[in-house]
């Protein structure tokens, strides 16, 4: 019966059309899986999963630290043998572990913020305007991730010293008020694959070149723009050597959370008078992971996304 309808359709089809039926096409069992392709599966699995376990192994060993006493901090079992959930709330009275974190906060999203903004608004200039040595200055601006820190690193300690703000948050976050060449890069990546008629149309309605970047390029290109925060957070979020450098003469209370994760494990050590409570330290730096788990979290769409329209571009 099954066949028959099928060559009554086509039958039908081709008196519409005008064009003879052909015998019907058969239908396809799908094949088993073969055994080599199951082994395959098998192996890729068991990689996938033997790597997931290499990553996961520090944070779970993190994880099991923080709830031992002070003698088992160290003994590299991931359960332990005596829970000392305490520890988690004992840590915000030996650390100023709440004043650490609100002033990472604040440092991270100021550095991220003006980055993003700024290297934005170069890269879209690089993106859209063509005039002459454009290509010899953009590649100057990649020039400059040539560079080690180490080079700029007295220059810019000097540039802020002679205008008093050595011993400030300003340091951490002020020099990304000029943008980062990586970031320009990757930026004008995006921007270049949005269609150059959209301006074009918006110009000839008389759209500003302001109104361009913020109406049409930014929306078009807010993955970009996520991946850019993101990754400036991150790194705002773990900069120990710029707190080492303008926040480690001030008090505990204002240092950022790397500073001050150093800060007690120097003060904990039996070298230096302490009594080795280590777990504390274990205790700080699962609860500063947290929120970069969790920016992460939210944000890892906009990763993918931003890959996904890189490939449609190519």
């Amino acid at each position: 019966m099954a066949v028959d309808q099928v060559a009554q359709s086509g039958a039908t089809a081709s008196a519409l059309t005008g064009r003879k039926a052909g015998p019907p096409r058969p239908v396809r069992s799908r094949s088993p899986l073969r055994p080599g392709r199951i082994l395959g599966r098998a192996l890729l699995w068991a990689l996938l999963i033997g790597f997931t376990c290499l990553f996961l192994y520090p944070f779970a060993w993190l994880l099991a630290a923080s709830l031992k006493p002070r003698d088992e901090v160290f003994d590299n079992s991931l359960i332990p043998a005596t829970f000392v959930p305490q520890n988690y709330a004992d840590v915000w009275g030996r650390l100023p572990l709440l004043s650490w974190i609100l002033i990472s906060i604040v440092i991270a999203l100021l550095a991220a913020s003006l980055v993003a903004i700024s290297s934005s608004v170069v890269a879209f200039g690089f993106a859209y305007f063509r005039f002459p040595g454009r290509g010899v200055l953009f590649g100057l601006v990649l020039a400059t991730m040539m560079l080690p820190t180490a080079v700029t690193m007295v220059p810019q300690y000097l540039i802020w010293r002679s205008i008093g703000l050595v011993g400030t948050w300003v340091p951490l976050f002020g020099a990304n008020l000029f943008g980062s060449a990586f970031y320009i890069f990757l930026q004008r990546q995006f921007f270049l694959g949005l269609p150059r008629e959209l301006f074009e149309a918006a110009r000839i309605d008389g759209a500003s070149y302001w109104g361009l970047f913020r109406r049409i390029a930014m929306p078009l290109s807010v993955p970009s723009f996520i991946i850019v925060f993101l990754f400036e957070f991150q790194a705002s979020w773990n900069n120990l050597q710029g707190s080492l450098i303008y926040l480690n003469g001030g008090s505990p209370s204002g240092f950022t959370v790397p500073l001050g994760i150093s800060y007690a494990m120097t003060v904990f050590s039996p070298t230096n008078g302490g009594h080795g409570d280590y777990q504390y330290v274990m205790v700080a730096s699962l609860l500063v992971t947290v929120p970069m788990l969790i920016l992460f979290a939210f944000g890892q769409r906009f990763f993918v996304e931003g890959v996904a329209t890189q490939a449609r571009k190519g």
